[in-house]
């Protein structure tokens, strides 16, 4: 028989640990001072502040989000967005270098496949010169003119002017490689 109330007691102290990491992993000041009894709810914003990136600290990381683009022996550096597009094909290229065949499509862009998807974040915007696009989830693009479409902006070629970058994508076709920076 005390081997039953023990279980029982150890089981609803399991219960309640289980409800208490649910509870902090909500974020939840109101349930989690109410569960614990507490009305010192600044331990728990302290908590929460050393658990969250700050808006300063994620502008930051964003500031660090540069790719590399390999384009005819041409070294380019782009700035990424902030978009869960983005952050994906970091994942991606964290694993390993991608390697895009480009074509020209409409004089004002060179197009490829990817073999994947990316999440979309289309909206409607007019690109420019040293544009990143994502089109339809899976086309990679760079713009070296100007359009208006619905697309997921990727990034921004850095420190380029549509000259000089008609000029390094070349006419015809063109193999891409992106790595991290």
């Amino acid at each position: 028989m005390k081997t039953k109330i023990l279980f029982f007691i150890l089981m609803i102290i399991i219960f309640i640990a289980i409800g208490i990491i649910v509870m902090f992993n909500r974020n939840d000041n109101n349930e989690i001072s109410n569960m614990l009894n507490i009305n010192d709810t600044e331990n728990i914003n302290n908590i929460k502040k050393n658990n969250t990136i700050t808006e300063s600290e994620e502008q930051a990381d964003m500031e660090t989000n540069k790719i590399k683009l390999i384009i005819n022996d041409n070294a380019l550096t782009a700035t990424l967005e902030n978009n869960s597009s983005t952050r994906e094909l970091l994942n991606r290229l964290a694993k390993s270098d991608i390697t895009i065949e480009m074509s020209d499509y409409g004089n004002m862009e060179k197009v490829g496949l990817l073999d994947f998807n990316l999440p979309r974040n289309d909206e409607n915007i007019s690109t420019n010169a040293g544009d990143l696009i994502l089109y339809q989830g899976n086309s990679f693009v760079i713009y070296y003119d100007q359009n208006t479409w619905n697309l997921t902006r990727l990034g921004k070629i850095d420190n380029i002017s549509q000259n000089e970058l008609k000029r390094i994508l070349g006419e015809g076709d063109i193999t891409v490689v992106i790595s991290l920076y």
